[in-house]
């Protein structure tokens, strides 16, 4: 049953709408101006607006419409108007409305129009939805991959791989952890795309992108009038993976209400919509993923318990990329010759000094950032090879991973001092680019090179 909000300055013209509509099968709600309007759209899950042009403002009505467009968009609005406000209302479409209808009418025209103006909005929200789904089935194809997605041949990856082949096989709960860009959701696709529901959907949801009532929406659905805009019902990410796996990205995001319902799901396989009472089951595999420490969010009563043993019934640990700097080469050419085609097809090689300073990097964005830096360097490279000064690398983070945790003080003056000519080295002996790509200021480095005793080869005394 569609509900109707009826806007008119004259109670005895709201009155006949309402019984005339009412008698039609619609719900109706009453609003004597734009302003109480505004409220009951905050209030109530409203279907259509049938407004006066001219209530206690001229342009009542038109205000209205505007309102209407900017918050409510998928809410169709026509206009009653008398003839000095025909024009106005022609205008008023144009700019958005619906349709409009001139007094005095008959209520079959009123009728006609209505059923219209519903009908054309009932299509519109089953494409958007229809546009969503199939945009969140697109995503889940193009992720389909394998294993020669995930690159290298350290044993500390080899042994995530061989974890993740067990995995597959089974139906069982599993626990990704590991920092930012260490790779987490493609560990996930490896381990859907080896088990038996490689061909049912595979499903993401990130729980750090969402506010509170809306993660749960996304999660489990909505049911028609459960929220302001909530205009019709709602698959969530759960019934959208029935039969394949969901991947719940950033899980110690969720709040405590989120994760009792998710508790469910894990022992039931059943949950409710947002606003709704109907059990629903689904057959779906649970993936999740964080770069928290939940044993820590347990302990802290910030993520329960009983959750935290259902979701970690196998965990997998991605080491981040510093502590497997064996495959940051691989890496390197697998993202040159995956951005070939995006950036530049020229760039075949990479230096020796450059793969150095790309090994050395502490990463603390891992992989992701790795993939960016290539694709930057790409764009700045002029030949086939990237070189150093391609490279817009933290100087701290190369500098710090080369310091020793411990050793003496000859040991650190010695490491200091090779930066240094390194650096001058680098930039042909021009003491300020040398001072940028240690991090330091240029006075530093004279007072630094004056203590090591290293001098110019050349006269730079007007640099």
């Amino acid at each position: 049953m569609s509900t109707i909000l009826v806007v008119d300055d004259k109670a005895s013209m709201r009155k006949i709408l309402q019984q005339k509509l009412g008698k039609s099968g619609f719900d109706v709600i009453e609003a004597e101006d734009e302003d109480h309007a505004v409220e009951c759209l905050k209030n109530n899950s409203i279907d259509l607006i049938l407004t006066d042009v001219r209530m206690k403002k001229p342009d009542g009505g038109i205000e209205l419409l505007k309102i209407t467009k900017r918050d409510y968009p998928y809410i169709p609005v026509i206009l009653m108007s008398a003839y000095a406000t025909v024009p106005q209302a022609v205008q008023a479409v144009k700019d958005g409305a619906e349709d409009y209808i001139e007094r005095p009418y008959s209520i079959d025209a009123l009728m006609v129009k209505i059923e219209k103006a519903l009908q054309k909005r009932h299509l519109i929200e089953e494409n958007r939805f229809l546009t969503e789904e199939n945009r969140l089935l697109r995503d889940e194809l193009h992720l389909r991959g394998d294993f020669t997605d995930i690159i290298g041949k350290s044993k500390r990856l080899q042994d995530v791989l061989d974890l993740i082949r067990k995995v597959a096989k089974t139906d069982s709960s599993v626990l990704i952890q590991g920092e930012t860009g260490t790779g987490k959701e493609l560990i996930a696709l490896a381990i859907h795309n080896n088990s038996a529901r490689r061909d049912k959907p595979f499903i993401r949801a990130d729980c750090a992108t969402y506010a509170e009532g809306v993660l749960e929406s996304e999660l489990f659905g909505h049911e028609k009038g459960a929220f302001t805009n909530a205009i019709r019902e709602r698959m969530g990410r759960f019934e959208l993976a029935n039969g394949g796996t969901i991947f719940l990205d950033e899980i110690g995001d969720i709040s405590p209400q989120t994760q009792l319902k998710l508790l469910r799901v894990l022992q039931d396989k059943t949950f409710e919509r947002v606003g709704g009472s109907r059990p629903i089951t689904v057959d779906v595999r649970i993936i999740a993923a964080t770069n928290k420490n939940l044993e820590e969010a347990v302990r802290k009563g910030t993520f329960r318990q009983d959750l935290y043993y259902r979701i970690n019934v196998v965990p997998i640990y991605l080491p981040p990329l510093r502590e497997r700097r064996e495959d940051i080469p691989d890496l390197v050419y697998h993202f040159i010759k995956k951005l070939s085609g995006k950036v530049s097809n020229r760039i075949k090689h990479v230096s020796p000094e450059a793969m150095e300073l790309l090994i050395n990097y502490e990463w603390r964005g891992n992989i992701r950032e790795l993939e960016h830096t290539i694709e930057r360097a790409m764009v700045f490279a002029d030949g086939d090879t990237i070189l150093p000064e391609h490279l817009p690398l933290s100087k701290d983070a190369i500098i710090n991973q080369d310091i020793p945790k411990s050793g003496t003080l000859e040991e650190v003056e010695k490491l200091e001092k090779k930066l240094i000519l390194e650096a001058l080295q680098q930039s042909n002996w021009v003491r300020t680019k040398a001072a940028n790509i240690l991090g330091i200021k240029r006075s530093t480095l004279n007072y630094k090179m004056e203590k090591h005793g290293i001098t110019s080869p050349i006269d730079d005394s007007n640099e």
